[in-house]
């Protein structure tokens, strides 16, 4: 059933919020411009509780919400979510977002594929609705998560207009703040609810200019967010550093020589994407490195390499498309899918392509008919305004206002490599609290490498994971419940 709440209901859920023993004086003080404030936000959203997915055997043991959030000055853009209820204690335990990279990818990768509630079952796809069980790594057990298809076009969001197809790093992480007091204003008990900003790859670029603007914005805006700190992993967050630390990454592998490596570094002076076209050396070691690496899988390096019909064209570095490249998809989900081995880390998305554009699916996630003809699990990149460059000073300005962050990195990781991560890490020049060491699971298994640092920042490596958490769903969940519980990794 849609569930849809009258004004006044809205007006008193929010006023008992804010009088609970969390509340804060500047709560108390928002009451005064509440009426006004909630008669223009209080229509924002339209929600639906999911009882039961198809391919999902019998009544969903979690709570799940699905439904959309107008943004934009005339709510032109209608943002589609999941929300799972924290399965530990909702009343207390954090709120959180999970943004996908691409830019364009849907959370539905995040809901059933990254670190949400369930998983797709991977067996051979014979026609039917594909099956999900149940993850039991998944971070719902410890927090409440907004899956988020953003920006407009991704996953079920759609623009109404032709002015909402505008899309870019400024325009979704201002759509993103506004969604997210929207969705409050409509679900007030959450209100006092610990807030993290959390995401991956592409998203690396979105989530400190968001967390800035959450933060700022509490100064004026209303509801509140009680702002915590973020959560990146594998993040993209310098343009143009990437592909730059893959060939460094690809030495430290071995899947380039030594003296490979050395002629490069010699005549290609450190910078291996943008090349004078007239090194003529530099552009033969880039293209002897380029056909050294052309069959790994950069997502995952220990994955088999696999490929699909409806695959971006190679870009003109490293034999894979970049995360800028703006004329095609990254993991585009094709129309017509081929024959895709099991063994396939990307048979997760095949299954997910079936599934999100089922009819049965699209009714029970409450779809809005005629807004979204085909699902795909990336959409293109065309249009997109890539306005940040550097997200660096961003870090520095939430460091010094004392929020928490998690950077966490897959070691073999060869998309965003963790070179790349830990060289930007170090340019902040923060003394080191807890100096590097191994992490372990409760069986003194090694599953990675930590350091925190002053800023209230922890990085940590993940042993064996890739660019995403579901190359990682067990050692990612150990990281998370302790890091979220405020205890050493």
């Amino acid at each position: 059933m849609k569930r849809k709440p009258h004004i006044l209901l809205v007006f008193f859920r929010i006023w008992r919020a804010w009088i609970s023993p969390m509340a804060t004086l500047g709560g108390f003080r928002s009451i005064l411009v509440l009426l006004f404030q909630v008669l223009s936000a209080a229509a924002a959203g339209s929600f639906w509780s999911v009882k039961y997915l198809p391919g999902f055997s019998g009544p969903l043991p979690f709570e799940l919400e699905t439904g959309y959030v107008g943004v934009g000055d005339s709510e032109e853009v209608q943002v589609f979510y999941y929300f799972v209820k924290s399965q530990g204690n909702p009343q207390t335990d954090p709120l959180m977002t999970w943004l996908i990279g691409g830019p364009g990818c849907s959370a539905l990768s995040g809901f059933a594929v990254e670190i949400g509630p369930v998983n797709f079952k991977i067996e051979p796809y014979n026609g039917s609705t594909p099956q999900l069980i149940l993850n039991p790594h998944s971070w719902t057990k410890k927090a409440s998560i907004l899956f988020i298809d953003m920006p407009v076009g991704t996953g079920f969001s759609y623009a109404r207009t032709p002015q909402g197809l505008k899309k870019g790093d400024l325009v979704q992480v201002q759509q993103n703040h506004q969604f997210l007091r929207k969705w409050l204003t409509d679900h007030p008990e959450f209100i006092p609810n610990p807030f993290y900003v959390g995401g991956d790859s592409y998203s690396g670029i979105i989530i400190p200019p968001l967390t800035q603007a959450i933060s700022e914005g509490n100064k004026h805006l209303f509801p509140a967010i009680n702002l915590q700190g973020y959560i990146e992993g594998n993040p993209f967050s310098v343009r143009r550093t990437v592909n730059n630390y893959r060939v460094h990454y690809a030495h430290k592998m071995s899947f380039i020589s030594d003296e490979l490596y050395e002629s490069l570094k010699t005549s290609c002076k450190g910078e291996f994407e943008s090349i004078d076209p007239t090194n003529l050396e530099c552009i033969k070691h880039v293209s002897t490195y380029k056909k050294c690496v052309s069959r790994i899988s950069l997502a995952c390096i220990m994955c088999p390499y696999c490929t699909d019909a409806s695959r971006a064209p190679e870009n003109t570095f490293g034999g894979q498309r970049s995360l800028y490249d703006t004329s095609q998809n990254l993991f585009l989900a094709p129309r017509v899918l081929p024959p895709l081995s099991l063994d396939c880390d990307e048979y997760k998305y095949y299954l997910s392509y079936y599934w999100a554009n089922d009819d049965q699916v699209r009714k029970a996630l409450h779809i809005r008919e005629g807004t979204v003809e085909e699902w795909f699990r990336c959409e293109s990149k065309k249009d997109y305004q890539f306005d940040i460059t550097n997200v660096l000073p961003y870090h520095v300005n939430l460091s010094s206002k004392d929020y928490r962050s998690l950077i966490f990195s897959g070691d073999h990781d060869m998309m965003v490599p963790i070179l790349d991560t830990e060289a930007w890490i170090k340019s902040l020049n923060y003394s080191i609290v807890d100096e590097w060491r191994p992490w372990f699971d409760d069986e003194d298994q090694v599953l990675g490498y930590t350091r925190t640092f002053a800023n209230n920042m922890t990085f940590a490596t993940i042993k064996g994971g890739g660019h995403t958490p579901q190359t990682m769903q067990y050692q990612t969940s150990i990281m998370f419940n302790r890091w979220i519980a405020r205890k050493t990794i």
